[in-house]
Order: C-alpha cells, then sequence, then structure tokens
C-alpha cells in the first residue's frame, strides 16, 4: 500500500539529482568560459604593459645615450670661447676709439 509513496519519493529523488546535475554543468560551463575570458584579458593587457615597458627602455637607452649631448657641449664650449674671445676683442677696439679725437 505504501509503495506508492516509496516511488514517488525515488522518483521525486531522482529528478533532484536530474536538476543538480544540470545546475552543476550550467555553473560549470559558466566557470569555463569566466575563465577563457579572464586569460584572454589578461593575456591582452600583459602585451600592452610589455609594450608599454619597451617603448620606456627605449627612451631610456636613447635618453642615456651621451654621444650626441657631449658632441653639442664641445661645440658650445668653442663657441662660448670665441664668444668671449670676440667681446674681449669689441672692449680693445672700443678702447682705442675713445682715445682717438674726434674732429
Amino acid at each position: 500500500m505504501w509503495d506508492w509513496l516509496v516511488y514517488a519519493a525515488l522518483g521525486l529523488a531522482a529528478v533532484a539529482v536530474m536538476a543538480s546535475l544540470g545546475l552543476l554543468a550550467v555553473r560549470a560551463l559558466q566557470a569555463w568560459r569566466s575563465v577563457k575570458r579572464l586569460r584572454r584579458h589578461v593575456f591582452r593587457d600583459l602585451d600592452t604593459v610589455a609594450e608599454k615597458v619597451e617603448a620606456t627602455l627605449d627612451a631610456i637607452e636613447s635618453a642615456s645615450d651621451t654621444a650626441e649631448l657631449a658632441a653639442s657641449l664641445a661645440r658650445l664650449r668653442r663657441s662660448l670661447e670665441r664668444l668671449a674671445l670676440l667681446r674681449e676683442a669689441w672692449s680693445e677696439a672700443t678702447r682705442f676709439t675713445a682715445l682717438v679725437p674726434r674732429k
């Protein structure tokens, strides 16, 4: 007489197990997709960071290359020496013209 109740409980348990397996499959699929998406974004961002690091290293390398800067400084020193010489010559020339009487 209570057989139908046992079979109904077994059927209900089977439906609950199937539903929980279905939910587990859906959640596992969502987790897998989230991991794939996260991995894709992380690698893309890491590539971006690597490109920026390379650009920064290139900028540092070009800034630390002082050969051109040293050559420019040598030219500047020569120009300043010439300027000092020309100023001294100008001051001597104006001193002599001050001694010469004007008509």
